[in-house]
């Protein structure tokens, strides 16, 4: 019984100064990775429109260049954002299921 007892208490006690260290990423480390993901999306949805431009003005055609890669860069953006977020999500997973053991 009390060595149950002194387990959950340096578990606890390990959770609690983990917090304090990494306290200090709180609400910067947050809009960072808002901005990331922001930026991860932009940047692809950007690209393709700029691309689509340059096939329009050099291939004039029935169908949109710029519509069509505008399109494709946003459906790339957010797949590389959803893969960020996967992958920070399994990290918090991880971290919590090493503090129950």
């Amino acid at each position: 019984m009390a060595e149950e007892f002194v387990q959950k208490a340096g578990a606890k006690a390990a959770r609690k100064i983990k917090a304090r260290r990494d306290a200090s990423q709180g609400v910067w480390f947050g809009l960072g990775m808002m901005g990331l993901i922001g930026w991860s999306v932009a940047v692809p949805t950007l690209a393709g429109a700029a691309l689509g431009l340059w096939l329009d003005e050099r291939q004039a055609g029935a169908h949109s260049w710029t519509l069509a890669l505008l399109v494709g860069g946003l459906c790339l953006g957010c797949l590389n954002a959803w893969h960020w977020v996967a992958k920070e999500d399994k990290a918090m997973q991880d971290e919590l299921e090493e503090g129950h053991e």
